[in-house]
Formats: C-alpha cells, structure tokens, sequence
C-alpha cells in the first residue's frame, strides 16, 4: 500500500516547541486520516531545527464506500423538523426518504444514505493544506502578504505519496505561497544543495549524506555519547542534564562535540552559580574530575565541521563565558557585601500579588505562621522565625536577579557566608522544596516550619481572593505547593492537623488522593478511610496502608465478605422499620453458641480497637479486627438472622450493629468496592 512523505521545510524552529511540534503534526494527520476512512499501518513524525517531517506507511489507495441510515421524524412532523431532516441528510425532498414503522412509535422517515469512497490521494489533497493552516503553534508569525501563519517561514514543503515499487506522485498544494514538491534541502552550512526525494527511505538517506540526523533522539544519543567518551579520556565526567540535552539536540543538525575550558579562579564560586551561567549562556556542559569536583571545563556541542578542527569555535565559546563568569563574580562578591537584611526593605517594592501586596507583607505572614508551626514540628520558634524573614531576601541580590532558578540556594550561601546558624542558613534554600514528586523534603525541623508556612499561606491566601486551579489552569502552582505539605508531613511522620477551611481542606484531600494512588494505593480504600473532616495527613495515609494490609490477607478479604453480609442485612431492615440497629445486645436472648461467640469476640475487640485508634495504632487495630474473621463465619453459618421471634431477630441485628460500629472505628468498610 502507498506511504506518504510529508516535510515542512522553514527557517530555524525554537529547540522548546520541536517535540511537541513533531508529535502534533502526527496527531493532525494520522487523525483526519482515520476520520476519513483511510486507516493507516504506522506513522512517524521527525524534527530538527528547520524542519518537520511525517512518514506515514500502509494508507489505503482509496477510502471504503459507507452506507449509513438516518433516521428522522414522525410522518405528519411540522415542517421545520422535516426541513432540518432533510439538510441533515443531504436529501432535497423527503420523497427521497423511506417510511419506517415501529409498533410502538409509528411511522418515520429513514434516509438511507450512500457515500462513496475517495481516492487517498484526493483526501490528502484536502487535509495538508488545512493540517498547516490550522497547525497549533504555541507561538507563531506571518511574512509577506500570504495570511498563513507558522512558526517561522515556510521555504518549501515535499508531499510525496506512492507505493515502494513505483514513482510516487506529489500531492499538489501551496501554503503561506509555498507550492509542494519533492525537493529538500541539506545542512545549512555543510550541504546546503537541494535533495530530490521520492518516499522516505531515500530522504533520510539523502539527508544523512546532507550531514543532517533527522531524528531528534538519535542527535541526542550522539551528543550524550560523544560528549561522555571526550570527558572519559582527561578523567572527567559529564553532569547530566536531560533537559540542556533536549534542548541542544534542538539546536543542531548535525551535531559535533568539543571541550572548552575557563579559568580555575572562577571555580571560587558556587558551583550551582557557574553551571548555570555556562547553561544559560552558551548551552555547554559542565564537568566533574574523579573526586566529584566541578572541574574547569566544559562541553559545546556545535553544529558544523570546522576545518580548524573546532578551534574558533572554542576559542570563541571560552570568551564569552570567561565574561559571564566575570559577571557572575562580580554580582556574588557585591551580594556578599550587603547582609541579606539589609534587602528586605526592598521587598516592599516587589508586588507579590495584585491583591495579595507586596513580597515584605509575605514574609510579614512567613514569619508570624512559622513561629506558630514550630513547636508543633519540633523546632525553635525564635529560628523558624529569623529563617522565615530572610528566606525571600536573596531575591533582591544580584545573582538571583539575573538567575532566578538560584533563589533559595544564593541565600544558604550569603546566610552562611554572613554567620548566619546552618540550620537558618538550609531552611532559607529548602523552605522552596519539594519542587516535584520526586525532589526531596525538608527533614531539619526549622526548615520544616518555614517550607510549611511557604505553602499553607501561599494556599490560604489565594482561597481567600478565590484564585483556585480550575481544570489544566494552575498558573500559582497551588497543586504543587498542596502536594508539597502533604510529603512534608507524610515522609517526616508529623502529627500536623491542617486547620483549614473546608473547602481547602477538599482540596487537600483530592491531592492526597493524587498522591497515594500514584504511590499504588486503591481509590476505594482510601475513600473508606477519609471523612469531609479529616485533616491529619498522616493518619488517613497510615489507616489506608494498615487497610490494605487486612485486605491482602486471607482473613481480611473473608472479613470484608461477612461485613458485607451483616451490612446488606442491616441495611435491608433498617429501610423497612426505618431505624437503626445500634441497640444493646441482649446476653439472655443469644440462644447459639456461634451467635454468643461473635457478642463475645464483638464485645473484646471493640475497645481494643478503640484503644488502638487513639493510639494511632492502626496496624495493630487491623490485627484486632481480624480476630473477627472466625466468629463472624461461623455466625452466618449457622445462624439464621431473621428469626421468627421478634425479639431474638433484633438482638441478632443489633449484634450484627455492633459488628459494623466495630469496624466503622478504623474504616468505612461500605466503600470498599470489589
């Protein structure tokens, strides 16, 4: 079957909109494919910095003829819904329908519609150009006088569509003024001719010739590859950084690694301080020696074959960053001059939030709240305190003016630097984290107070101005700073009630959830263990790991099974007498031993429970409860709940109320599904 070739050919496409942009031609095209009846055999979508490229394989040479019946209204139907029938059907009048009855509807109108099939190369005609017009750039331009809009100009467009075996035609079309053909174009430095192309197969051979790698990944591989063997042979290391690499890849057709190195002078600085001006401004690598130091050198990864062999571009690489480096020392050693104090002051000029004031009035909040959360987490107030007013100063200095990504960090740095204690000093860096699933938590109690301060006024704050994620739109971050408190209490074991609101605290359960699920938990047994008012993060998570231990075990699983019967039961009586059972159960009517063992095991287990719970033992509270299994079989083997007596059929059901309040004690048990 035919494969189509499609390529967009353009000035440089920015390295942060590549893979996305790959994959969202994929999806435009395989898409209106399969809308159009043409399903394919596989798809792939390439991109490099000045193009992207579509291979689609085993397309139908034409789309199947369908049959569809549509059925319309009543015969004798006002004429205005005979009308939208006929539009709908694409009939001219309803003679052209058939009539249909049902015994219970009567007579309708059917339309019985024939669509005939396409050929596939006539569809793809139809769906390119609207594929381009309607292509979903993050941000996009328009040049000339032509209307269409990309990301950057179009300099031309290859559409080839054919079988292996024969000489494949081009789907004719223009966009943004440009007109399709099979014509390509190499390296913009290395092989800048035009490349005739026929189907895909022979374009990445052409290309690779071109000294271009057209897969993304694959130009990663080499950069990741060439850089790590050129740092084995001096004894260094390459320090990864997957997001640098995704982006350099997006830089380079044809990528050629080098080694650079700077001053070892500048090596005085932070490190977080030179690799991130040797990232920021020449997109390089750094490196460690064997004793996982920074070392003095850096990897570039160019994107042509110099005849020097590099030399130039070096040359020029270490140039620059000797001046940023001079930069970035020059901002450290005036921030190290000014006590970090010193620039809260300006931290009133810094808006934090249009209704929330300024940054000063943040850390007025920090402050007051982390003095109130540090004896509950263990840390002196009066440092939780001193590390709350100066976790926002460094965001004044220099350094973090011109890096804002080292906010926290310069402020360990200065803090330390400045005398401050280290405690202070790491809880003006980690009152930031977690930053991600899988960042660390604070575990230094002071750090703890304020990193829990950070997020719970930054929550409680924008609830109050009702500023609340709503579906994919968190621009705040809330999600994040939610998820943030509950590893902080759940991974330190924190007894830390969370007096919110309850709207807020809905919010934190919903995160909680998020979290535990992810972790591998069941949804359902962490909705038997949470209530609207729970608010200790760590109880509900240790009850739903003690739950899902019961239930793993053969004990906990017939447990659940005889809870379900008594609560069916229970259920079934108490809507036909619209009552509870919840009475005191009778010794001198239970007439069986099963039933007088269960009353028995019921009446020990329950305080035990109870005593467990309060204990926030709750491992131990699921062992107790299993003690239950064996009674509570042999109770609904050998008892009949309902019996004629009345008296004794109540006593049986406020045993079997009894039997549920135990349970209900560690878990809502009617949630558990399965």
């Amino acid at each position: 079957m035919p494969d189509l070739l499609l390529e967009l050919f353009s000035e440089e496409i920015p390295a942060r909109l590549q893979r996305r942009a790959a994959e969202d031609l994929r999806k435009a095209v395989t898409t209106a494919l399969v809308d159009a009846g043409l399903v394919y055999e596989g798809a792939k979508a390439f991109v490099t910095p000045r193009r992207l490229a579509l291979t689609v394989s085993g397309i139908p040479p034409r789309s199947p003829d369908t049959h569809e019946d549509k059925k319309g209204p009543k015969v004798g139907a006002p004429q205005p819904a005979i009308d939208g029938f006929l539009r709908s059907a694409g009939l001219s009048a309803i003679e052209q329908a058939k009539i249909e009855s049902d015994p219970k509807k009567g007579e309708f109108y059917v339309a019985h519609i024939h669509k005939p099939g396409a050929e596939a190369a006539t569809i793809l005609l139809g769906l390119l150009p609207r594929v381009i017009a309607d292509f979903p750039w993050a941000k996009s331009m328009r040049w000339g006088s032509g209307s269409t809009s990309w990301v950057r100009p179009l300099r031309a467009i290859t559409a080839t569509f054919g079988t292996e075996n024969d000489e494949p035609i081009i789907i004719p079309f223009e966009a943004a003024g440009v007109g399709s053909g099979q014509t390509t174009y190499g390296h913009r430095f290395l092989a800048p001719g035009a490349i005739r192309v026929r189907r895909f197969e022979d374009y990445l051979m052409g290309l690779e010739r071109a000294k271009v790698v057209l897969d993304l990944d694959r130009r990663k591989d080499i950069i990741r590859s060439d850089a790590e063997h050129l740092a084995f042979a001096r004894g260094l290391s390459v320090i990864g950084d997957e997001g640098l690499l995704e982006e350099v890849a997006g830089l380079v057709e044809w990528p050629v690694v080098m080694m650079g190195a700077f001053d070892p002078a500048f090596l005085e600085l932070p490190e977080e301080v030179i690799i991130a001006t040797i990232r920021a401004n020449q997109k390089c690598f750094c490196l460690r020696d064997g004793a996982g130091r920074l070392a003095p050198y850096f990897i570039i990864t160019a994107n042509t074959v110099a005849i020097d062999g590099g030399a130039a571009i070096i040359a020029g690489n270490e140039r620059v960053i000797r001046a940023r480096l001079s930069d970035a020392k020059f901002f450290y050693e005036g921030d190290l001059a000014t006590p970090l104090e010193h620039g809260l002051p300006k931290l009133e000029d810094t808006v934090f939030h249009a209704k929330l004031g300024t940054q000063f009035a943040r850390v007025e909040r920090l402050v007051k709240m982390a003095g109130e959360i540090a004896p509950q987490v263990g840390a002196d107030p009066e440092r939780a305190k001193r590390a709350a007013m100066l976790a926002k100063a460094d965001l004044t200095t220099g350094m973090v003016g011109e890096f804002p990504e080292l906010q926290g960090l310069m402020g360990r740095y200065y803090a330390l630097a400045q005398g401050e204690p280290a405690d202070i000093a790491n809880a003006i860096e980690q009152h930031y984290k977690p930053l991600g699933p899988t960042d660390e938590v604070p575990n230094d109690p002071v750090a703890i107070a304020v990193a829990l301060a950070d997020k719970l006024d930054l929550l409680t704050e924008f609830w109050r101005i009702n500023e609340k994620p709503t579906g994919s739109r968190d621009p705040f971050a809330l999600r994040r700073a939610a998820l943030g408190v509950i590893r902080i209490i759940t991974e330190n074991g924190l007894r830390f009630p969370l007096l919110v609101e309850p709207d807020l605290l809905a919010f934190f359960h919903d995160r909680l959830k998020v979290s535990l699920r992810d972790a591998g938990a069941r949804h359902d047994l962490i909705d038997a263990v949470l209530s609207p008012e729970s608010n200790d993060m760590l109880q509900i998570t240790q009850r739903a790991e003690a739950l899902s231990s019961l239930l793993s075990s053969p004990d906990g699983t017939n447990l659940l099974a005889g809870y379900r019967r008594a609560a069916n039961i229970l259920a079934a009586e108490e809507k036909k007498f619209s009552l509870t059972y919840d009475g005191e159960v009778k010794p001198e009517l239970l007439q069986l031993p099963e039933e007088t063992a269960l009353a028995a095991a019921v009446t020990t287990v329950q305080p035990a429970v109870a005593a467990r719970v309060a204990e926030d033992d709750f491992t131990g509270a699921m062992g107790d409860l299993a003690a239950l299994r064996a009674p509570v079989d042999a109770f609904f083997e050998a008892v009949l709940v309902n019996d004629p007596d009345p008296a004794t059929r109540i006593n049986r059901l406020n045993l079997l109320g009894r039997l549920r309040q135990t349970m209900h004690l560690v878990a809502d048990f009617s949630k558990i599904s399965g």
